[in-house]
Parts: structure tokens; sequence; C-alpha cells
């Protein structure tokens, strides 16, 4: 995993992942945000949605993908999320040949971060206070539904 070169560009859109974030927080979901660019240019952004649409797949990145809509090729696209994917998610960035994730927040979630640098995808870390702090006070507060959403006991 790399904690290396970080842009001015991926500095932004994690900011904007973490406003994806704080709306998923704020209505009472799982605050999980994500973006999708290409380059500079932002092309999609969505929030986990489990709670407010009960749909067990409605991750962060999931719907950021939904929102992005179909494409003939995903190649040259980064994935920002303020938490690292799970394995659903991730095995979506695979399927996708997304080749670049940067990561908010791994300390609170190790999801499946180890899968996609196995795959070959570049995965870097940005370990975003922000991110991080907001995950877990959520995690304090609502531990049962995020347990829910790890499908965890």
């Amino acid at each position: 995993m790399s904690r290396g070169t970080i842009t001015e560009h991926d500095r932004r859109f994690i900011r904007h992942a973490f406003d994806e974030m704080r709306q998923g927080y704020e209505a009472g979901g799982v605050p999980v945000g994500s973006v999708i660019a290409e380059g500079d240019t932002l092309l999609a952004s969505g929030h986990n949605k489990r709670v407010q649409h009960g749909d067990p797949i409605a991750h962060g990145e999931m719907d950021c993908l939904r929102r992005l809509g179909r494409r003939k090729h995903y190649r040259g696209l980064t994935l920002y999320t303020t938490l690292s994917p799970c394995f659903m998610c991730s095995g979506a960035v695979l399927q996708f040949g997304i080749q670049r994730v940067v990561i908010g927040d791994i300390v609170n979630f190790k999801g499946a971060a180890d899968l996609l640098i196995e795959r070959g995808v570049d995965v870097v870390l940005m370990d975003d206070p922000a991110c991080m702090e907001l995950m877990a006070r959520f995690i304090r507060e609502r531990p049962e539904l995020w347990n829910e959403d790890i499908a965890e006991d």
C-alpha cells in the first residue's frame, strides 16, 4: 500500500467524498462517501444508502458507480473513498478495471485493500483525519448499524 504521492486533485476529491460521507451521516445512514474522477474532472459521487433505501448493496462506492452509469471502459479513472472498500466494492473495482483507488481511512476498517493491491490496483492511503474521526464517531454512536454494514454479529 502506498502512502506516497498525493496530488492536489487527490486532496480536492477526498474532500468531495467527505462531503458525501457527511451527507450519509446526517441522513442517519452509514457514513461512507465516494467520488470517481478522470484526471481533474469529477465524473460522479455518491454515499452509502443502505439504511435510506433498505438496499444491502447500496454502499458508497456502489452508489457512485451507479451514478456514473455505463461506460465503454473505466481505464484512467480514480475511485476516491472515505473508507477502505469492502470485498463487494473492491470486486466492482476489479470487475470494471479501475486502476487507482484513493482511501481516506483504513484505520477504522481495513476492508479489502490488500486484495486490490494483489490484483495490481494502485492503492493510495491518505490517512485523512476528518474521514477517520467521523467514522470513529459513527462506530461509537451506532455500533449495531456498523456491525450490520460490515456483516459482523
